[in-house]
């Protein structure tokens, strides 16, 4: 009995805490009443568990889940006088029968996903083969959007960085994997965004959610204003933090500024949002966001998670792209970001990824030091992950140089999307206008879509995935176009002719037929100049690309049916 008091006592901060005459006072029962003590322990959140128990009739044998100590204190409990009718409350949940009607419900609405055995070939971007190895289709919705999973740079590094160093990094940062190629990474980074320092996590689904769980969670009653349209890897990381969230329509300035309004200037403020929207393919305002976070007196988070590498002199993203002549100038870039004159320099954190544009993977957060060495002391999903194997940070570190010196594969990329968004126009394929890279193709029904993905790969041997709930709203289903460098015309031509002939097929709606329906998402009106956002790549800016031999100011510009050389309109 002795022993069972002190274990106890250990476990319970009231039993620690209480004196001897003040347990027996409580223990004492007047009356026709309860003793004090039990009343006590009807409040604790862990002996009213037991005291339920207890009157519930639970045999003593019966193990105590509300401390695991607990168990071992021994519960005297009456057996019941009769033998109790077996029933449903005291069978086993059956876990089988849950996972199945979850996945059932899935099905029901359309929103299952089906996985497609898609093996990319190195020697043949984009082609790949199928289950059988024989089988090839031409992938057109990989994230990989100029092909640098096949740079030869970026394989012979991985290869000879793989053959001295070993395939793992051998753990965490703190153990074993902190090495050579983190630390070159995270400064090539860290150059890349103009910034004091970057940080390396293994996705930027966890770069997102551990920066901002971190932050918010650490910040004093810290209020995060989130774009409607952000990322599944930015919601979780407010769920996780437990900050207060306040959710802003799309793009939207005037609402973003009301909510901003009625948070006192002392509240700590995130402003997270996307440069481009991968679904939409809209872009950000990001300037104005910058002026209503120094307004107001928040910090900024910039996901440019669908932009890195694919926009900017350098590939820096969105935010160095609004002042492309700034950071085509080397001295200019240095001296504007030194008195934060640039969009760029205005973001208090960047992050991005090395997983698409840069052909690799693994993510990243860039910032001045003293943030990105708070996530780093703080953030579990950073000190708890093995770290990236070194030929992975090897290969990203060579994709982010070589982008960071050519401007020829982002050229390529965006010429061959206006090509392919001009032809869908010309074919009434309802495309959502946008001004960035992303060709979304709506159909507005899961199944529908779906039915037209399975025909485009096995009847026209294209490859394009379904987009459905919960990665964009019930309604707006849609298949998600990524043209690249190794998409020629002759091959954008027969994507487009296939897709006219499925659209026919299966009799979905053209643009007229939305046009009809009033819209959605701007797919409404009937004039191709309408109907076609102005692109982030001016023909300025595509000019500079083509001939880098020339300053920016002595570039000529180039009209909308932009001819560029043959070997710009292919990979490196």
């Amino acid at each position: 009995m002795e022993s069972t008091i002190r274990k106890a006592k250990k476990i319970c901060p009231f039993l620690k805490q209480a004196s001897p005459t003040a347990l027996r006072a409580l223990s004492t029962s007047s009356a026709g009443k309860s003793s004090g003590l039990l009343e006590a322990a009807g409040s604790c959140p862990v002996m009213a568990k037991v005291l339920a128990q207890r009157s519930a009739g639970i045999h003593s044998n019966a193990k105590i889940h509300a401390h695991p100590s607990l168990n071992e204190i021994p519960t005297k409990v009456e057996a019941p006088s009769t033998p109790r009718a077996t029933t449903e409350v005291n069978k086993p949940f059956n876990y089988s029968q849950f996972y199945k009607t979850e996945i059932e419900k899935k099905k029901n609405d359309r929103s299952y996903r089906y996985f497609n055995n898609v093996n990319r070939l190195r020697a043949e971007f984009p082609r790949a083969h199928l289950k059988d190895i024989d089988n090839k289709v031409t992938v057109w919705c990989a994230n990989d959007y100029l092909g640098m999973s096949t740079n030869p740079k970026v394989l012979s590094t991985i290869h000879e960085t793989v053959n001295m160093y070993g395939a793992g990094a051998g753990g965490t940062r703190n153990i074993a994997g902190h090495n050579r190629h983190a630390v070159a990474l995270e400064n090539e980074i860290a150059r890349l965004h103009h910034k004091e320092a970057a940080l390396v996590f293994s996705s930027c689904f966890v770069a997102n959610d551990a920066t901002l769980t971190t932050l918010a969670s650490k910040m004093p009653g810290c209020v995060i204003f989130s774009d409607q349209s952000n990322h599944a890897s930015i919601i979780q990381g407010i769920r996780h933090s437990r900050a207060k969230k306040v959710v802003f329509r799309h793009n939207d300035l005037v609402d973003l500024e009301s909510k901003l309004q009625q948070i006192p200037l002392s509240t700590p403020k995130i402003i997270a949002f996307e440069s481009v929207y991968s679904m939409c393919g809209s872009i950000a305002p990001i300037e104005a966001i910058c002026d209503l976070a120094d307004k107001y007196g928040a910090i900024t988070f910039l996901d440019e998670v669908h932009a890195v590498g694919m926009y900017g002199p350098s590939g820096a993203g969105v935010a160095e792209h609004l002042d492309f002549e700034t950071y085509a100038n080397p001295e200019l870039a240095a001296e504007a970001t030194a008195a934060k004159a640039t969009v760029q320099s205005r973001i208090d954190i960047i992050t991005g990824t090395l997983g698409k544009a840069y052909g690799n993977v693994g993510g990243y957060i860039a910032g001045d030091a003293v943030m990105v060495d708070t996530v780093r002391s703080y953030a579990p999903g950073f000190i708890f992950t093995t770290t990236l194997p070194p030929a992975v940070m090897a290969g990203a570190r060579a994709a982010i140089e070589y982008q960071r010196e050519t401007c020829k594969d982002r050229v390529a990329q965006q010429t061959i999307t206006r090509y392919v968004k001009a032809r869908l126009a010309d074919a009434g394929i309802p495309v959502v206008p946008n001004p960035s890279h992303i060709v979304p193709v709506l159909i507005g029904d899961a199944e529908l879509a779906k039915q037209a993905s399975d025909m485009l790969l096995d009847d026209y041997k294209i490859y394009v995935q379904a987009i459905n709930y919960p990665t964009v709203p019930v309604g707006h289903e849609r298949l998600r176009f990524t043209p690249t460098p190794g998409h020629s015309r002759e091959v954008a031509d027969k994507m487009v002719e296939s897709l006219v002939a499925v659209w026919q097929r299966l009799n979905l709606r053209t643009v007229s037929d939305w046009a009809a329906q009033g819209g959605l998402e701007g797919v409404s009106t009937f004039s191709p100049t309408e109907r076609q956002a102005s692109p982030m790549w001016t023909d300025k800016h595509l000019a500079f690309g083509a001939i880098p031999q020339l300053e920016y100011s002595d570039r000529y510009t180039v009209n909308e049916a932009i001819e560029l050389p043959q070997e710009i309109a292919c990979s490196a």
